[in-house]
C-alpha cells in the first residue's frame, strides 16, 4: 500500500466538527484539547512506524524456468536481502502455507517444510536446512535470505538451480541462452548475434553505442565480459547483468541500428543506413550431457597428419531445427563421415569426435583435440537459411595477461590463429574454384577458442535445390571434397605446427 504525506499526518475527522477549530475550548480546558490532538498525532505516527518500510530501489529477483518467467520483490531486513518463499515457488507448482505464531509451514507439491521465525534452521522434506540469516514471518508471509536460495530451492524442486546472486537472476533447470557473435567485416560491417532461442530485448541507441536489455530472456555471458573486433566501425561488445536484467552493449564509431531475423534468434547490427536482408547463423547450444569420446590417433610415429573432425551437437542436443523432422545433428554427422573419407583419400589420418548419435561437452571436445596433437581441427555445422557454406575462424575474447607459460582457456587458439586463417582462406579458395558459394568470417563459436591447433568451423547451407540439399550425398560430397582439397593444399604449413 502506498501512503501519501497527507495521509500520514491527517487527524481523523471524527475528532472535530466541520465548524470547530481544533483549539476552540467549547467549555473544555485548552490543555485537554491540545493533549488529545497530540495523542491522535502520536497514535498515527506510531501506527505508521510499525508498517514495513517501502523499498524505493525496486530490487527484484528474476526467475527463469521452463514453466514461467517472472520476478519477485527483494526486501531489505536487518541489513540483509530477503525474498518471500511462497511468492517464489507459486509459479513453479502447487503450493500452500500456514502460519501459527512463530511457526510457518509450507507444502510445495509433495514436499513439506516447517520454519520458525528467528531461527536459522528449518526442516524440509524431513531433513535439516541451515540459513545464513534468521527466517522471518511478516503478515503470515515467510521470508528467507536471498543468499540461501542456491541451497534451499533444489530441496523443493529436486533439480538443478543456478543463482547469480549478485545480479539477482535465478535459473531453474537448463534454460540459459548463450549468445554467439559473428562479424561480417565487409565495407559496411555487420555484427550478427545468434541465440539458441527467440529473444525480445529492449533496444536503445546513444552516441557510439547500441544497448540491448533483456528483462525476460535468460541470457547468460557469452564466455567473456568483453569481446573486441578488428574493425574500425564496430569495435567491441560487452556483457553485464544486475537487478534481474542482462545487458549487451555494442560500441562503434558510427550510429548503429538493429534488425531481427523472422524467428527472432538472430539480431543483425550495422551502421544506421539501409542494409541487406539478415542471414541466419547457427550457434552451438550449451552442451547438457556427455559421453565417452573416441580415443584419438596422434601424430606421434605417424607420417600422416591427423585431422580431427567434429560433427556439432548430438544426443539430446539436436542443434538447429532445419525442418520439422530434420535436426542439425543428423546433417553434421553425415557430412563428417563424407569429409573423413575425402581427407583420408588425400593422405590424412582422421578422427571423428563422434560417429554416432552421442554428445560431449564443448570442453571435452576441445580437450580431445588438444590431447591428440592434431594438425587441424574442423567443426561442422548446418543451417537452413542462406546458400553454400560459411567458413569461420575463432573470434577471441579480450583476456588478461597469461600466467607464465599457461594461456587462458578461452584464448588457447591465439598462437594457432594465423594458421587457422590460412586454412580458412585455402578452403574458401577451393570452394570458389568449384563454383560452390562460400563466405568467410570470424565468430565466437566454441570450442574454436579452446583448440590449440589450427581450427575452422564449416557451416553447410542449402544449395540450388533448397533444404533437400542438406541431406543429399552428392551435395555434401561436393562440399567435403572442396574442404579436404583446400586443407591438402596447405599441408606443409600444418606440419610445422607444434
Amino acid at each position: 500500500m502506498r501512503w501519501s504525506s497527507e495521509t500520514q499526518f491527517r487527524v481523523p475527522s471524527s475528532q472535530f466538527s466541520a465548524t470547530q477549530s481544533p483549539l476552540r475550548t467549547d467549555n473544555r480546558e485548552p490543555g485537554t484539547i491540545i493533549k488529545k490532538v497530540l495523542a491522535v498525532l502520536l497514535t498515527s505516527v506510531t501506527f505508521l512506524s510499525a508498517l514495513p518500510s517501502a523499498d524505493n530501489s525496486d530490487k527484484h529477483v528474476s526467475v527463469y524456468s521452463t514453466v514461467a518467467v517472472y520476478s519477485v520483490p527483494v526486501l531489505d531486513r536487518g541489513g540483509r536481502e530477503y525474498v518471500g518463499l511462497l511468492e517464489l515457488l507459486e509459479p513453479l507448482g502447487r503450493v500452500t502455507s500456514q502460519s501459527a505464531g512463530q511457526r510457518w509451514k509450507l507444502r510445495f507439491d509433495t514436499v513439506d517444510a516447517e520454519f520458525t521465525a528467528g531461527k536459522t534452521r528449518a526442516k524440509i522434506h524431513g531433513h535439516d536446512a541451515d540459513f545464513p540469516a534468521p527466517f522471518l514471518i511478516e503478515n503470515s508471509r515467510g521470508l528467507v535470505p536471498l543468499s540461501a536460495l542456491s541451497a534451499l530451492l533444489p530441496r523443493f524442486l529436486g533439480g538443478h538451480v543456478n543463482f547469480h546472486e549478485g545480479a539477482r537472476r535465478l535459473f531453474v533447470g537448463d534454460v540459459a541462452i548463450q549468445p554467439s557473435f559473428r562479424l561480417d567485416a565487409a565495407n559496411s560491417p555487420r555484427l550478427f548475434l545468434t541465440f539458441s532461442a527467440p529473444v525480445n530485448p529492449t533496444i536503445a541507441t546513444e552516441p557510439g553505442k547500441l544497448r540491448m536489455i533483456f528483462k525476460r530472456d535468460p541470457i547468460v555471458s557469452p564466455g567473456s565480459q568483453s569481446i573486441s573486433f578488428d574493425n574500425k566501425v564496430i569495435t567491441h561488445a560487452s556483457y553485464s547483468e544486475g537487478n534481474g536484467d542482462a545487458e549487451l552493449d555494442v560500441s562503434a564509431s558510427e550510429p548503429l541500428m538493429a534488425s531481427f531475423s523472422s524467428d527472432r534468434k538472430t539480431i543483425a547490427i550495422s551502421s544506421a543506413q539501409p542494409a541487406s536482408a539478415t542471414p541466419s547463423a547457427a550457434t552451438p547450444a550449451p552442451q547438457n550431457s556427455s559421453s565417452a569420446l573416441p580415443a584419438p590417433t596422434t601424430n606421434s610415429g605417424n607420417s600422416r597428419l591427423l585431422a580431427v573432425v567434429d560433427p556439432a551437437h548430438g544426443g539430446e542436443e539436436r542443434g538447429s531445427a532445419l525442418t520439422d523432422t530434420l535436426a542439425e545433428k543428423d546433417v553434421t554427422l553425415g557430412f563428417a563421415r563424407i569429409l573423413r573419407h575425402e581427407l583420408e583419400q588425400r593422405g590424412f589420418a582422421v578422427t571423428l569426435l563422434r560417429d554416432a548419435d552421442t554428445n560431449s561437452t564443448l570442453d571435452q571436445r576441445a580437450a580431445a583435440a588438444n590431447v591428440a596433437h592434431a594438425a587441424v581441427y574442423i567443426c561442422l555445422h548446418a543451417v537452413s537459411q542462406g546458400s553454400g557454406a560459411r567458413v569461420y575462424t575463432a573470434l577471441l575474447p579480450v583476456e588478461g595477461p597469461s600466467n607464465g607459460i599457461f594461456l587462458p582457456w578461452n584464448a588457447a587458439q591465439s598462437p594457432a590463429l594465423p594458421t587457422s586463417r590460412v586454412v580458412s582462406a585455402a578452403i574458401v579458395a577451393e570452394m570458389q574454384n568449384r563454383n560452390f558459394p562460400v563466405h568467410a568470417s570470424s565468430a565466437s563459436l566454441r570450442p574454436l577458442n579452446n583448440v590449440m591447433m589450427p581450427a575452422v568451423a564449416v557451416e553447410l547451407a542449402p544449395g540450388e535445390n533448397g533444404i533437400d540439399d542438406l541431406t543429399s550425398g552428392n551435395y555434401q560430397q561436393r562440399a567435403a571434397a572442396a574442404v579436404a582439397e583446400g586443407v591438402a593444399t596447405i599441408r606443409d604449413q600444418l606440419g610445422t605446427q607444434p
